[in-house]
């Protein structure tokens, strides 16, 4: 067997073999692209011989992404992904100095691999499928959080020196909103809107009601308002110019992103068990399959794969005292889609309902609640991917309505 550390970098992987028993057969420094994996195959080459089979190369690296670990896994080599807090964690098991260099990760990274293989995860093999709709579904989700951050900075400028726009419109992402700000960015020449410009812009957001709320978004506008000076009120102007700009840039791509998420997501085999869940849409759906993959070995149980979401809580136990708490550490875009099937599948599912209901009977809030259910849900979407089987709603909960008879009898 031999252990790569591959401690990589925007332009450069720094590396290190060992054998079996730890001693450093060689080390380098390669360039990021073919140059740099040719150099590494050659480096395991001479240590392994020709005969020597690729499976006998366990590399350790700090990421799961990018086409140098596609090479790596193309090659056959026994990936593992790991994670850097537990390189620096590793790091200060065998020295408390704080000394640290990208040789030496890639020798601790070695390390890891083949003292503590065991304990970490390897690189999932999903498909060319699943990466794709990993790919779409994470930038749909990505501009879909900046779309928030550019909303927000935008309310605090018209907070600073336009409250009126802030009661005249209620969502700033819509588009009658970004289209009157964009025309009218400051208070004086929003008061000069006329009804017919702002019942224009209603009906190209297809509004109902258009005259009812073209009075209500004038009235507010040409309320009497504090202001800045009029050289201030222009340079914030032109800031919420530039703000409307970027809002409705991500407004037209995050529509063209979400009909790649439902193509991509559409042609992938195992979409029609993810649409079967309850409270999972082609959006939501996408998000899930794409950060649980589709590698079938990759979850030994229905608990690990709760484990991975960050849905099924942890035990702190020491002495006499017991504590259960939820997952702080977690994949961020999986538990925002869990929890938004979760909340979803109140309505869809009487047996989701049903077992919420009886959460919240037993004290638990209903954030706590809705992460029981989200872990029950995760369950359920692991039998029937196992299975290959859609969901049924009387088998999915038919264990706790026979336990709740039994309790009753």
């Amino acid at each position: 067997m031999l252990f790569v550390g591959d401690d990589w970098a925007e332009d450069h992987h720094d590396v290190e073999i060992q054998d079996e028993a730890g001693r450093r057969l060689g080390k380098a420094k390669l360039e990021e692209g073919i140059a740099g994996i040719a150099g590494l195959h050659a480096l395991i080459g001479q240590q392994l011989g020709e005969d020597g089979d690729p499976v006998q190369v366990v590399v350790g690296i700090e990421t799961d992404r990018g086409p140098w670990v596609q090479a790596l896994i193309a090659a056959g080599y026994q990936v593992y992904a790991i994670n850097p807090l537990q390189v620096a964690r590793y790091r200060e098991r065998h020295a408390v100095s704080g000394a640290k260099s990208d040789a030496g990760d890639a020798h601790a990274l070695a390390d890891m691999v083949r003292t503590d293989r065991h304990q970490l995860r390897p690189v999932a093999g999903d498909s060319a499928a699943a990466e794709a709709v990993k790919v779409v579904a994470r930038a749909h989700k990505t501009l879909i959080w900046e779309r928030t951050r550019h909303t927000l900075r935008l309310r605090q400028t018209l907070r600073e020196f336009f409250p009126a726009a802030l009661v005249a419109f209620d969502d700033l992402t819509a588009v009658d909103a970004l289209q009157l700000l964009g025309k009218a960015p400051d208070p004086a020449s929003a008061a000069r809107l006329t009804t017919a410009q702002i019942t224009a812009a209603l009906r190209r957001a297809r509004r109902r009601d258009v005259p009812a709320k073209a009075e209500k978004v004038q009235a507010a506008l040409r309320t009497q308002q504090l202001g800045q000076p009029p050289v201030v009120t222009a340079a914030y102007a032109a800031t919420v110019r530039a703000q409307v700009a970027i809002l409705t840039t991500l407004h037209t791509q995050i529509k063209a992103m979400e009909e790649q998420v439902e193509a991509h997501f559409g042609q992938h085999p195992d979409a029609e068990i993810y649409l079967s869940q309850p409270g999972l849409g082609r959006i939501l759906g996408a998000r899930v399959l794409a950060e649980f993959g589709d590698d079938t070995t990759r979850y030994a149980d229905a608990k690990a794969r709760r484990n991975y979401a960050g849905t099924s809580p942890i035990t702190r136990q020491s002495g006499k005292k017991k504590i259960v708490l939820a997952r702080y550490v977690h994949n961020d875009r999986l538990i925002d889609a869990l929890g938004r099937q979760a909340f979803a599948a109140l309505k869809a599912s009487p047996g989701a309902r049903a077992y919420y209901d009886q959460q919240r009977h037993r004290g638990l809030g209903h954030h706590a609640a809705l992460r029981q259910l989200g872990n029950r849900l995760v369950g359920i979407l692991h039998g029937c991917l196992k299975t290959g089987t859609h969901y049924d709603e009387a088998t999915a909960w038919h264990h706790r309505e026979q336990h709740h008879q039994d309790a009753a009898a």
